[in-house]
């Protein structure tokens, strides 16, 4: 361990450009390595150890060579944990080792579609963050991160008109035994037409008002189709998810608002069993939020939010919402061994307050109460469940804290991230549920980047 760790910073040091890759034509490299402790008392998660505690280490670099129109980037990421034992929740979350997630060609082609229109295309592995990264994101607080194989066409208009599009081969992280993720083996991750994500969305301007902070609608539409592969079963989901949101971003001295409205459709299978039968879904998602930024030296921000995502049911159809490779920590709450909250069978208001003062630091606290959507099905990602519904619908009371400083300005971030779940009827009583009053997680964070 002693050994290891040291190592990336040295790395770092020897492949870093002095300046950021993109800004002009030529060869950079870049990289970043993150350090965490992260600790648990009295896991929500059934199935797991009661306590644990993990050191993840996350080392990044990428090396872009840059001949406009044209860019060709290479992005190795090598994601691994120390620490736990065979009742510690160490998934491909966690450990992906020496793993070329992004590779690509991009080239800039200009006015194609007529004057004052931009259009880039990108051919390859690569990392996505789609609109509100509730759908398809790479994931930043998770130690390892989603790769997407395929091609993403962007579009503009001079009146402000967006699109994206992209066709995908979500890659499958390798490898996902318990002994290959513990012995953090070599592997490289699948990419096969057995899991296919396509779609893409269009975004433009809905008011522009002197002073005020501009509001943008969003129309998205994503298909998830997968299929078994050897040596792998699947559910065989075949999700269509249709999404429209409208957004107005934060400005000192104006409320800001989103309302984002998920439908999912389409069929999966009820289990991982060939012989499974499959089953007409039906999904949804909500959120609602407002805020107010203070014109205060801190930007002091209030916001009020309200998550909902459907829950399966005792009908024939399948109600729990799929949220295919979007992030949660923005929203909701930490992965890693905390990792309860999830965008599936969650009704969640909530209030956070942010602050960003003029210097090294900002910070963040929430509170959250959590209901299942439905009393029947698993509280989120929990795995904690009462068939019968007999234990009732209130999960908890979350209340979450963020502390972020730069020890040195764009190089060396400390960060803090603790969660204190006090638990609710539902996650006291349910049949599966693990014994304790609240779950406590905390984890340290350290991140050089050059």
């Amino acid at each position: 361990m002693r050994r290891l760790i040291p190592a990336s910073f040295p790395l770092l040091l020897a492949v870093a450009s002095p300046v950021h890759a993109g800004e002009v034509d030529g060869f950079h490299l870049s990289g970043s390595a993150r350090l965490r402790f992260e600790t648990i008392d009295d896991q929500a998660r059934a199935g797991f150890n009661k306590s644990d505690s993990l050191v993840n280490l996350r080392t990044q670099v990428m090396a872009e060579y840059r001949a406009r129109p044209f860019r060709v980037v290479l992005d190795l990421y090598d994601s691994r944990v120390w620490g736990g034992d065979a009742g510690t929740p160490v998934t491909t979350g966690e450990v992906n080792a020496l793993e070329l997630v992004q590779a690509y060609v991009a080239a800039d082609l200009g006015p194609v579609l007529g004057k004052g229109t931009r259009t880039g295309i990108q051919a390859g592995r690569m990392m996505l963050n789609l609109g509100s990264r509730r759908l398809v994101a790479a994931d930043d607080y998770r130690n390892t991160t989603n790769g997407y194989t395929g091609v993403k066409l962007d579009l503009a208009t001079p009146a402000g008109t967006t699109a994206t599009l992209i066709y995908t081969l979500p890659q499958v992280r390798l490898p996902d035994d318990a002994a290959g993720l513990r012995a953090r083996r070599v592997e490289w991750d699948r990419e096969s037409f057995d899991l296919v994500l396509w779609g893409g969305l269009v975004g433009h301007p809905l008011a522009r008002r002197t002073g005020a902070p501009p509001v943008r609608g969003e129309l998205a539409f994503f298909h998830l189709g997968e299929r078994d592969a050897p040596g792998r079963p699947s559910r065989d989901r075949s999700l269509d998810t249709a999404e429209a949101r409208i957004v107005a971003e934060p400005k000192p001295g104006h409320v800001d608002y989103e309302l984002e409205a998920m439908y999912q459709w389409g069929m999966a299978s009820a289990s991982l069993a060939a012989a499974a039968p499959h089953q007409q879904v039906s999904a949804t998602y909500f959120r609602m939020a407002a805020g107010y930024t203070l014109p205060d030296a801190w930007k002091t921000r209030i916001l009020f939010e309200l998550d909902r995502a459907s829950g399966d049911g005792t009908g024939p159809r399948y109600g729990r919402f799929d949220p295919l490779f979007g992030m949660r920590r923005a929203d909701l709450a930490p992965a890693g061994l905390y990792n309860e909250i999830a965008r599936a069978n969650v009704v969640s208001p909530g209030v956070r307050v942010e602050v960003a003062p003029p210097g090294r630091l900002d910070a963040f606290i929430g509170y959250r109460a959590l209901w299942l959507a439905s009393r029947t099905d698993a509280f989120s990602s929990t795995g904690v469940r009462d068939a019968t519904g007999r234990s009732g619908s209130f999960a908890g009371h979350q209340f979450d804290v963020r502390l972020r400083y730069w020890l040195i300005p764009a190089h060396l971030r400390f960060e803090l991230d603790g969660v204190l779940l006090a638990k609710g009827r539902f996650l006291r009583e349910a049949p599966n549920a693990p014994p304790g009053p609240s779950t406590r997680y905390l984890s340290l964070n350290l991140t050089a980047s050059l």
